[in-house]
């Protein structure tokens, strides 16, 4: 059984975030993934609007782009952390059990891919 309960959380503002779960798995999170699996609401469109997780276009004059970066991270409760991005993002609660299914490893991408077909061939 896929465990969503953390034994081990190290955070690197400028790398992204390890988590060492109890069941033995680990994740690793970049910066940019965690940035674009945002899971609050003005991300993911959930008040009616499409998500905005992409930032807009930069102009092609731009000469500067700041490094993507965590400002803060905090706990909530037992169940999640919040992050704050050097953009300004800081509304997205990252549950563990988010966390533990946006898992980027190889092993848990082919077994979403797999529930994916699953889903699709049983209707």
């Amino acid at each position: 059984m896929v465990s969503t309960d953390p034994e081990h959380i190290a955070i690197s503002k400028s790398k992204g975030i390890k988590i060492d779960w109890k069941d033995g798995h680990a994740s690793s999170y970049e910066l940019g993934y965690l940035r674009d699996e945002c899971p609050c609401a003005t991300c993911t469109g959930a008040h009616g609007t499409p998500p905005t997780t992409k930032p807009a276009a930069a102009s092609p004059f731009q000469m500067y782009k700041p490094t993507l970066k965590m400002v803060d991270v905090e706990s909530v409760g037992n169940y999640a952390i919040r992050i704050m991005w050097s953009d300004g993002h800081s509304t997205g609660i990252y549950s563990f059990e988010h966390l533990r299914k946006i898992c980027p490893c190889e092993e848990c991408q082919d077994g979403h891919a797999h529930q994916r077909r699953e889903a699709r061939t049983s209707k």
